[in-house]
């Protein structure tokens, strides 16, 4: 249970106050608008709408969306965060009254419609409080990566006029202090973990923070609420692009509804029974999109990993979570991949044996009898024996791999989309399923491919309401990527099979994913440098699906006189 300010981490003391409850059962209204983009923090978009069929979906706001959750199943559990040791868990009415409280904290401190509130930190029940409860003060939910400089970080806040921003702990306060005097919309920090090191008119500890809004009226707070429009921005996404500065995406609360309503059918989710864990940053759109938005359309539970899960931790976590579905980015089942094939090199001969028939199919019975000795002890120790959906997304993943994991009755479902499609635009499930291929478009939503070649490769170009608004502030970027009939170019070139199943087999854009997911331009690496060493002529970055970067130079020199002797004689 929670604590009365509303920190999850500290036991409840009082109950919190009921907040009566009531969903919209009318049309949403929507904003005016013409055109299908923007890139003004402020304006809105016409959606993609059709006149029937999942595109023809009623508009709905992020905060219907949980409304609708909360009414129905308001009891369950919704957020399981451990603290000294121990699992606390909000349900999904608490988790709803904490965004309320931290809503109104927000507009207290001055929150301006339309301008941001920047999380930086590991996820966690405060990350997810913040992030909800900026969307309903009207304000534009940013998330800002952990491993961000102060330069960074100074340039999404100062993108999105943050007004207040949301820090872990010392060490990422101590970036925001850094750049404090250089983004003149700031009003508040607040640290979410750990006591303040020092003191400040303008610094808050989260017990601090929650207690703030206490006075501000529902009926304040609720005006807000009720002027949200589906057709309008509510999170902005920083995404790496070739050149220049990251991009800020904006999507907008019908870019994110009606993509986790269309796309969750087809992974076969049930309502109030799903569990997931969160570990991805919450600054990228595939870790958002389940661990929050997914969540809150399913009345699903999330659990917090440890902040060092990718050095090793995940495992426990899944062990005690035991989740349901499951992303990971390629390098995640790369490592389980590599760790269980040691763990395989210990095992005894019989279940080597086994498990090599199996495989193999050689004896008819080999799966069934693999499956109760070895898979299921395998998935056991992974702590995805509950996991009925392991996604894979974010970067591509090799065959191998795909084929290992298939061997173990474990199919990794590829997903495939950008931040400017709110996450996915394919989706594979257990029942649509081809190795090596990113699955089917989502309902509703169509997939163009432009030029194609001889063999019918050709630039994938996404339609449909997951599509986003624009970048801010960049009309000549989104230009680039939206074209004239509202279509958004992937810059990567794909084929499908004769069952629709999309392939990648390429990408026009420069831009390297690594084997973790990150999205790194390489020419800025590139060219910094060669300006920072004068004696280096060319450079290329490396690292497409590799688990780290390296760099391949080539040195200006001068030809000694012997050697231009030599080639001339030769």
């Amino acid at each position: 249970m929670a604590g009365k300010h509303g920190c999850p981490c500290c036991p409840n003391t009082e109950e919190p106050r009921a907040v009566p409850l009531s969903t919209p059962k009318a049309q949403t209204a929507l904003a005016p608008a013409d055109q299908l983009w923007s890139t003004s923090r402020d304006q809105a978009v016409r959606l993609r709408m059709e006149g029937s069929g999942p595109a023809s979906e009623t508009p709905i706001t992020i905060h219907q969306l949980f409304m609708e959750t909360v009414e129905n199943y308001g009891d369950r559990p919704a957020l399981v965060s451990k603290t000294e040791g121990q699992w606390v868990t909000l349900t999904w009415r608490q988790y709803y009254e904490q965004c309320r409280a931290a809503a109104k904290s927000f507009l207290k401190l001055g929150l301006e419609r339309y301008h941001g509130v920047g999380i930086l930190g590991f996820n966690s029940a405060e990350w997810f409080i913040s992030d909800v409860g900026c969307i309903f003060a009207g304000g534009l939910a940013t998330g800002i990566y952990t491993t961000n400089s102060p330069e960074a970080c100074q340039y999404v806040a100062e993108s999105c006029e943050a007004n207040i921003l949301v820090v872990e702990n010392q060490k990422q306060l101590e970036k925001i202090l850094q750049i404090k005097d250089q983004l003149p919309h700031l009003k508040a920090i607040v640290q979410y973990k750990g006591e303040l090191q020092q003191k400040a008119p303008f610094l808050y500890t989260w017990a601090e923070f929650m207690k703030q809004g206490e006075d501000v009226p529902d009926e304040q707070l609720d005006a807000v609420i009720d002027s949200l429009r589906a057709n309008e921005c509510c999170t902005l996404i920083f995404t790496s692009g070739t050149t220049g500065n990251p991009k800020g995406v904006m999507l907008s609360h019908d870019n994110l509804t009606w993509t986790v309503r269309t796309a969750a059918p087809m992974a076969g989710f049930k309502y109030g029974e799903e569990v997931v864990v969160s570990y991805l940053p919450l600054s990228h759109v595939a870790a958002q999109l389940i661990d929050m938005w997914m969540c809150v359309c399913f009345a699903m539970t999330t659990y917090f990993a440890d902040p060092d899960a990718l050095k090793g931790s995940l495992v426990n976590t899944l062990k005690e979570a035991r989740p349901t579905c499951f992303l990971g980015v390629p390098r995640v089942w790369e490592k389980m991949q590599e760790k269980m094939k040691a763990a395989g090199a210990k095992a005894s001969p019989m279940r080597s044996a086994v498990a090599g028939w199996a495989k193999e199919n050689q004896v008819p019975w080999g799966f069934m009898l693999a499956n109760n000795l070895v898979f299921k002890r395998v998935r056991e120790a992974l702590g995805l024996d509950r996991c009925k959906l392991c996604f894979t997304g974010a970067a591509p993943v090799t065959k191998a791999t795909l084929e290992y994991f298939m061997s173990l009755n474990m199919p990794l479902l590829e997903l495939y989309g950008m931040s400017e499609s709110s996450g996915p635009h394919t989706i594979s499930s257990n029942s649509s399923y081809c190795i090596a291929s990113c699955g089917k478009v989502m309902p509703g939503a169509k997939t163009k491919l432009e030029n194609p070649d001889q063999d019918g490769s050709g630039e994938i170009c996404f339609w449909g309401r997951h599509v986003f608004m624009g970048y801010l502030n960049m009309p000549d970027k989104t230009t680039e990527a939206l074209d004239q009939d509202g279509w958004l170019h992937s810059g990567d070139l794909g084929r499908h099979d004769k069952n629709d199943f999309l392939f990648i087999t390429g990408r026009i854009k420069e831009l390297i994913i690594t084997a973790g997911g990150e999205n790194i331009p390489p020419v800025l690496i590139e060219d910094s440098v060669k300006s920072e060493v004068a004696i280096i002529s060319n450079a290329m970055l490396i690292g497409d699906r590799l688990k780290f970067l390296s760099i391949m130079i080539t040195l200006k020199v001068t030809r000694p006189p012997l050697l231009l002797r030599v080639t001339a004689t030769e």
